[in-house]
């Protein structure tokens, strides 16, 4: 298969309109047919049902926010279902089961993750969530709880939470509906953790941090829900002074790399995973190509890496050395005012 359809979720403060849909060829190396899939207001990011059935956003509507619910049609056109709003600011995050049946938010400015239930007729019902408490008061960024992930383990026994906030990771039981709190795992002072990526045959989690650009491997014990760190290493180039914030971190369907993105350095970092330890070896730094790299995906065919270039307002094709896992950049560009995340429908 050599076309795969994506989507892009924005911020819509400027010129964007809501979700973009977009697709890939993989053998003319090209973005193309960019359009407008939903009008929405700020669906900063999206997840995709493993049916490609559903499409879930996050949402704003005036002074409320939540999780928004799209069917997806043959051709991928969305059409909106409905929505769980509440006052307050809208979550960062949204995660959904293989199951398509239960969804995951985090709320950065709220402080807290929700589970809801998915809703044909509505869209989500909203189950039960859970508030943080607590602060690291370092600074103005961790003066309280800030959630920025929530997402289920690869056995969906646990739901994990990564605070920015709190320097922490935590792990809840939800088997009966309620967050019941597993263990907790403190990463260093200041570090602000912010995005999880497990790894697909291995006991082996990837926490990339913001604040202090780094990525921290984790050993996880599924059975009792557990993480321990074994490794930090630091996203940025040795040497490097420059204002830089980490943001998403993803890993090969192989598990032989990991990549984050560094915004400000405006950098993909590509890393290599120890096969013996899971410890991760730095093997580039690549240029994005456009400024503020929110979000990146790996396409479904393993080949290619698209990046979201929030500033800049461009969608960025690089393609990937499977063998090596380096990037090289393609002419290929998308432009998408605020672009913040990027996801693919399932092949």
């Amino acid at each position: 298969m050599s076309q795969f359809k994506g989507y892009i979720g924005t911020y819509t403060k400027g010129t964007s309109e809501g979700i973009y849909s977009f697709v890939l060829n993989t053998e003319r190396k090209e973005l193309s047919e960019l359009r407008v899939a939903a009008k929405v207001d700020n669906p900063t990011y999206l997840t995709l049902s493993s049916d490609n059935r559903h499409l879930y956003s996050v949402e704003k509507k005036e002074s409320t926010g939540g999780v928004g619910a799209f069917t997806v049609g043959a051709s991928g056109e969305l059409e909106y279902i409905g929505a769980h709003l509440s006052e307050g600011a809208p979550p960062c995050y949204v995660a959904v089961d293989q199951a398509g049946t239960h969804i995951l938010d985090a709320n950065y400015h709220r402080g807290t993750a929700a589970l809801y239930k998915a809703n044909s007729g509505k869209g989500v019902r909203l189950m039960a969530d859970v508030k943080h408490q607590g602060s690291e008061a370092l600074s103005e960024r961790q003066e309280e709880p800030h959630v920025h992930f929530t997402g289920f383990t690869p056995d969906e026994r646990f739901v994990v939470t990564v605070d920015l906030g709190l320097d922490a990771l935590t792990t809840y039981d939800l088997s009966e509906g309620q967050w019941v709190e597993q263990n907790t795992l403190i990463f260093k002072q200041g570090s602000g953790p912010r995005h999880l990526a497990f790894h697909p045959n291995a006991p082996y989690a990837y926490v990339m941090t913001e604040l202090s650009s780094e990525v921290v491997a984790l050993r996880f014990d599924a059975d009792r829900g557990a993480f321990t760190a074994f490794q930090t290493i630091s996203a940025l180039p040795a040497g490097y002074t420059g204002h830089s914030q980490g943001a998403a971190i993803k890993i090969s369907a192989d598990g032989r790399f990991v990549y984050v993105s560094n915004r400000g350095h405006n950098s993909i970092a590509v890393f290599q995973v120890g096969e013996e330890n899971g410890k991760l070896a730095l093997i580039e730094h690549v240029a994005t190509m456009g400024d503020w790299p929110r979000d990146f995906e790996i396409d479904p065919s393993g080949q290619f890496l698209l990046v979201a270039n929030q500033n800049s307002g461009n969608l960025v094709l690089f393609e990937r050395d499977t063998v090596t896992g380096r990037l090289h950049a393609q002419s290929s560009v998308l432009a998408v005012a605020d672009a913040v995340c990027v996801k693919f429908l399932h092949y």
